[in-house]
């Protein structure tokens, strides 16, 4: 493993930081604290900063040489309302909210680099430090796009990175194509018509009605979908009734939809819709159908992954660069992808083994009450940051 020693000499202070970020988590366009901390390092270490992109945003701002390119690093910053199980110095001192993905993490990565880069400047270009708000459901990077993130910070392609529990430390993985999948979510309400549980023949029972939903969204998947692209539909709310002898009126159901392209969001939503209308009307009763696209796909470009992925092999082994499985998950690191080529990467973070002491009984697993970032990590992704900058960066040399 070659890492950059600088960052392995500053790693005890970058990770200082990164346990100061999780003692004090801020969710999603609350971020001020958080903010404020980053501006104050970069604003040390002599990079300049533009701040209020999304409310929080902060973006440093790092040039060198005469080359008009540029490259864009990007963190998230936010924490989740999950109350910390972790009992360990460093655990959150606010109920209910805590850093469960890591994105202290992933911000403690980018500062090491961003000092480093600033204290030596070894690229021809503009590089620009993104850290975002809101990832966790606000949108933080769609936001910061409306609000001329890329008008004001031109940028020819932007790069994130996620730890990923499970994948040991020491390894990550990046493919072209798709790396999460888009998130959305929808909800159905059947009208019927309620009465005695022992007369259901005097009114419209939207139960079973409902049932049918359930059974036929699996059909889009297995006959309306190709089998050989990725969707899901996961229905994990189902509510009716107030008593165990009535028939109830309504009966409502809520859950989620996942895809890995657009082309089978829109057949997944198109379909439910048809279904929930003549499956209803077939029984007498009415559907309500509601479907609200919240993050779309995050897909990477062929040549930004191919790049990172050659990055990575330099810094850990070819073998230890692994193909990126698509996650089911979703990122609103997708919004940039949309609007810029670039590659969203993981970063192993281990099996849980790095946690301090007094950690909870729960998995290291993201989105879990017990689990912590792998300090061991800032020093590795700083420099696969550093790397990536400079050699997307690399003086041009002029053609003979």
């Amino acid at each position: 493993m070659k890492l950059i020693d600088s960052l392995v000499t500053q790693a005890a202070g970058i990770a200082a930081i990164r346990r100061e970020l999780h003692a004090h988590p801020e969710l999603c366009f609350q971020e001020v604290r958080t903010a404020d901390l980053v501006a104050a390092k970069l604003t040390e270490w002599g990079i300049p900063i533009h701040r209020g992109l999304g409310t929080t945003g902060v973006v440093g701002i790092l040039r060198n040489g005469t080359s008009d390119r540029a490259v864009g690093l990007r963190a998230d910053m936010d924490a989740l309302p999950v109350t910390e199980l972790n009992t360990f110095a460093h655990a959150s001192k606010t109920p209910g909210k805590m850093h469960a993905c890591g994105h202290d993490g992933h911000t403690a990565m980018l500062l090491a680099a961003a000092q480093h880069l600033a204290q030596n400047r070894n690229f021809d270009g503009t590089v620009y430090l993104i850290f975002q708000p809101a990832e966790e459901g606000g949108g933080g990077a769609r936001e910061m796009i409306k609000e001329g993130l890329f008008e004001q910070f031109p940028m020819d392609a932007v790069f994130g990175m996620h730890n990923w529990p499970g994948m040991k430390a020491g390894q990550f993985a990046v493919s072209p194509g798709p790396a999460m999948a888009s998130s959305n979510e929808f909800s159905i309400t059947v009208h019927g018509k309620g009465g005695h549980a022992a007369l259901p023949h005097t009114g419209i029972d939207p139960i079973p009605v409902a049932c049918e939903l359930v059974q036929a969204f699996q059909t889009i998947l297995t006959r309306n979908k190709k089998p050989t692209e990725g969707g899901l539909i996961s229905v994990t709310m189902f509510h009716a009734g107030e008593a165990s002898n009535v028939i109830p009126d309504t009966c409502e159901l809520k859950g989620t939809v996942r895809t890995f392209s657009l082309e089978v969001l829109d057949l997944i939503e198109k379909r439910m819709r048809k279904i929930v209308e003549h499956v209803c009307a077939a029984h007498d009763a009415e559907g309500d159908f509601h479907f609200h696209r919240n993050y779309p796909p995050t897909i990477n470009t062929a040549a930004e992954a191919n790049f990172a992925r050659g990055v990575m092999s330099g810094i850990v082994g070819a073998d230890n660069v692994l193909v990126q499985e698509p996650a089911m998950t979703s990122e609103d690191f997708a919004f940039m992808l949309q609007a810029k080529p670039g590659a969203y990467a993981f970063i192993g973070n281990g099996d849980g083994s790095h946690r301090d002491a007094m950690h909870g009984g729960g998995p290291c697993m993201l989105h879990n009450a017990s689990y912590d970032f792998n300090d061991d990590l800032i020093p590795l992704g700083a420099t696969c940051w550093v790397e990536l900058a400079e050699q997307f960066l690399a003086p041009q040399k002029a053609a003979e």
